[in-house]
């Protein structure tokens, strides 16, 4: 839907309830289209626990000391 910059001040209301339900507007001066009002998705993704399950295999070694030639990088 594309709105022009008065019809959006004067309805802002009713187009967010609009924009909740997922529809996306134009607003748009002099006929060109200057803004995308949209619906703000979560901004953190939701993880399923257990989700990544066989993506990868944790080594055996991984709680071991770092070899001596690797750690002196990080002193």
């Amino acid at each position: 839907m594309e709105v022009n910059i008065h019809q959006a001040k004067t309805h802002l209301s009713k187009l967010l309830e609009r924009v909740a339900l997922g529809e996306e507007i134009i607003i748009a001066k002099a006929g060109k289209p200057v803004a995308r009002l949209t619906a703000v998705r979560s901004q953190r993704p939701r993880f399923k626990l257990g989700s990544a399950k066989g993506e990868f295999v944790v080594p055996d070694d991984f709680n071991e000391p770092l070899p001596k030639e690797i750690e002196d990088l990080f002193w």
